[in-house]
């Protein structure tokens, strides 16, 4: 299994705009083929410490997939590409972790 940590950061002011556009995405993406689970997270508040907050244009996604086939797999999608290019201009920064168990 795979897990993936995206760090997607919009330009400001335009996060939330991001998040409708990947909410819509969400039930093609989970309906993929070895997706586990594909979650937007955003900053809790009231937390303060220890807490190292994403900011107000920030959102991460909590990914996990079956293999590695899977997930790169979900990067060609259709459905993938046609979210990439709506969210394209509204895109500051990505960064994407994918990470295996260590236990």
């Amino acid at each position: 299994m795979l897990h993936i940590i995206a760090i997607l950061t919009a330009k400001p002011g335009m996060r939330e705009e991001m998040l409708n556009i990947f909410r819509a995405n969400m039930p093609a993406v989970l309906a993929e083929e070895g997706c586990i689970e594909y979650s937007p997270v955003i900053d809790a508040e009231g937390i303060g410490a220890p807490q190292t907050p994403l900011g107000p244009d920030t959102f991460m996604v909590i990914e996990k997939w079956s293999s590695l086939a899977t997930f790169r797999a979900h990067g060609a999608a259709p459905h993938m590409v046609a979210y990439a290019a709506k969210v394209r201009g509204m895109l500051a920064g990505r960064v994407i972790h994918v990470l295996s168990d260590a236990a």
